[in-house]
C-alpha cells in the first residue's frame, strides 16, 4: 500500500498500516530499553561480586581476630580478661559497625577502648587500693604522658585507621558504582530517540526487507545519539574506577590491610603485657600526679596476679588471598573504565545485530544500500 499514512518510516510503498508502525515504534522501544538494561545487569554482577568477595575476606579476617582474642585470653590474663570480656567485645562490634559506614568516629571508638580497658585493669592490678571514679578520670589525664599500653595504642589508631578507612571506601565503590550503572540504564528514551530506534529496528519491516540488517555505521549514530547523556559520564566514570584500583593498591600494599586487622588482637596483648611488666613505675607516676587513694577493706584476693599459662597468639596470613581478589578486581575493574564509551558499538554488534554484510546490502534508514 502507498505510505502516506507513515508518521516515523520512509514514505514509499509500505507493509504497514499506521497501527503497525505505532506498535512497531512500542516495541522497538521497550526492546531497546530491555537491551540496555541487560547490557547494565552484567556490569552490575561484575561490581556485586566484587564487593560480596571483598567484603567476606575482610569480614573473615576480623572475625578471626576476635575469635583469637576470645581463644587465647583467658587463660592469658585469666580475671584481666574474664571481668572485662565486654570492653573486647564493645571493640570488634564499634569496628564492624564502621566498616558498615555507621556514623562513629574510629579514632574516638579506639581511644574509648584503651580508657575503658585502663580503667577496668588499673582497678585489678591494684585491688588493695579504693579507687573512685574520680580518681580514674584523674589517672586517665595523666595516662598520655605515662603511656601505660606502650606506643601499641597511638601505632594502632594510624594503621588500623588507614586500613579500615581503605576498606570500607573500597567496599562502598563497587556499591555505588552498581548503583550508578542500574540507575542510567532505566533513563527512559527521548521521543525522537524512540523514532529513530524505531527507524532503525524496524522501519526495514514496513518495506518488505525483514531479513535486512542495519548498517553498522547507521547503528552507530543513532545509537550514539540516543546514549549522549550516558556517554557525557564516561570522565566521571573513568576516575570512579581509577579510584579504586589506586585503593586496591593500597589495601595489598602500603596499608597492608590483611597484616593490620588480622594482627588487632595481637596488639592488644602487646599492650596489655607492657602495662602488666611496667605496672609499679606506672601506678607509682599516677600516685604522684593523683595522690595516694585509700586502703580497701576488701583485700587483695581477688587479683590474677599471674598469666595462667603460656600461649602463643598467631596471626593466620590470608595475604595470598587479598592478592588474588585485589589482581581479579584490577581486571574488571581496567575492563569497565570504557563502559559508557564503548555501550554504542556493543549494542549494535551483540542485541541490535547490525549488519556484516557489504556497504550496499544494509538498511541505511531509507533502503537497502550505502549508509
Amino acid at each position: 500500500i502507498l505510505g502516506e499514512h507513515l508518521r516515523i518510516c520512509p514514505q514509499g510503498y509500505t507493509c504497514c498500516t499506521s497501527e503497525m508502525e505505532e506498535n512497531f515504534a512500542n516495541k522497538s522501544r521497550s526492546e531497546f530499553e530491555a537491551m540496555m538494561k541487560e547490557a547494565g545487569r552484567s556490569v552490575q554482577a561484575t561490581l556485586t561480586a566484587q564487593h560480596r568477595s571483598f567484603d567476606s575476606y575482610f569480614q573473615d579476617l576480623l572475625n578471626k581476630s576476635e575469635k583469637a582474642l576470645y581463644d587465647a585470653f583467658p587463660s592469658m590474663y585469666g580475671e584481666l580478661y574474664t571481668q572485662n570480656a565486654k570492653v573486647f567485645k564493645d571493640l570488634y562490634s564499634e569496628l564492624r559497625r564502621y566498616y558498615r559506614s555507621s556514623n562513629i568516629n574510629l579514632e574516638e571508638a579506639l581511644n574509648e577502648f584503651w580508657t575503658r580497658l585502663l580503667e577496668r585493669l588499673f582497678k585489678l592490678l591494684n585491688p588493695q587500693y579504693h579507687i573512685t571514679d574520680e580518681y580514674l578520670d584523674c589517672m586517665v589525664k595523666h595516662a598520655e604522658q605515662h603511656r601505660p599500653f606502650g606506643e601499641v595504642p597511638r601505632d594502632l589508631k594510624v594503621k588500623a585507621t588507614r586500613a579500615f578507612i581503605a576498606a570500607r571506601s573500597y567496599a562502598q565503590g563497587f556499591l555505588v558504582g552498581s548503583d550508578v550503572v542500574r540507575k542510567v540504564s532505566q533513563v527512559s528514551l527521548s521521543h525522537e530517540c524512540t523514532r529513530a530506534i524505531m527507524k532503525l529496528m524496524y522501519c526495514p519491516h514496513c518495506r518488505g526487507m525483514s531479513s535486512v540488517k542495519p548498517c553498522n555505521n547507521y547503528c552507530l549514530n543513532v545509537v550514539k545519539g540516543c546514549l549522549a547523556n550516558q556517554a557525557d559520564l564516561s570522565t566521571e566514570w573513568k576516575y570512579l574506577m581509577d579510584s579504586l584500583i589506586g585503593v586496591a593498591d593500597r589495601i595489598d600494599g602500603p596499608y597492608d590491610v590483611d597484616t593490620v586487622i588480622g594482627t588487632i588482637h595481637m596488639r592488644i596483648a602487646e599492650a596489655i603485657s607492657n602495662l602488666q611488666e611496667n605496672k609499679d613505675s606506672i601506678t607509682s607516676k599516677v600516685f604522684q600526679g593523683c595522690g595516694n587513694p585509700k586502703i580497701s577493706t576488701k583485700g587483695s584476693s581477688s587479683e590474677d596476679k599471674k598469666r595462667r599459662g603460656k600461649v602463643t597468639l598467631e596471626a593466620k596470613s590470608s595475604a595470598q588471598a587479598l592478592e588474588m581478589l585485589v589482581l581479579d578486581a584490577k581486571g574488571n575493574l581496567t575492563a569497565l573504565k570504557t563502559y559508557w564509551i564503548t555501550l554504542p558499538s556493543s549494542l549494535c554488534s551483540k542485541r541490535v545485530m547490525a549488519s556484516s554484510a557489504s556497504d550496499d546490502k544494509c538498511w541505511n534508514g531509507m533502503t537497502k544500500g550505502r549508509y
